[in-house]
């Protein structure tokens, strides 16, 4: 069985930081692409950051470009974002997920998904 679990999401202040965490088990996670999703309140799901199975990383969002930085460790199946200077805009749940191989910057195209973990920036 497949399973993706987020931890790590939380209350912080504007200009805070937190690093999320994804484990993932069921998967050869060295033949796929793990990536970051964000969905706010009345918004579509969006695309923030993304690991092929080669370790190519890709930043989908321009927003949080500087910012945010996607990493995985294979040895412990866990995917990571560590995610700096949040700002307001950065509240939303957030998703792990999983495709074979390559990056695809739509939400629509992965295959497994966690439950997400909820992050709230706020004063």
């Amino acid at each position: 069985e497949v399973q993706l679990v987020e931890s790590g999401g939380g209350l912080v202040q504007p200009g805070g930081s937190l690093r999320l965490s994804c484990t993932i088990s069921g998967l050869p996670l060295g033949l796929y692409a793990v990536g970051w999703f964000r969905q706010a309140p009345g918004k579509e799901r969006e695309g923030v950051s993304c690991i092929s199975s080669s370790g190519y990383s890709i930043t989908w969002r321009d927003s949080v470009k500087g910012r945010f930085t996607i990493s995985r460790d294979n040895a412990n199946n866990t995917l990571y974002l560590q995610m700096n200077s949040l700002s307001a805009d950065d509240t939303a749940m957030y998703y792990c997920a999983a495709v074979y191989e390559y990056c695809i910057n739509s939400w629509r195209s992965f295959t497994y998904w966690g439950q997400g973990t909820q992050v709230t920036v706020s004063s």
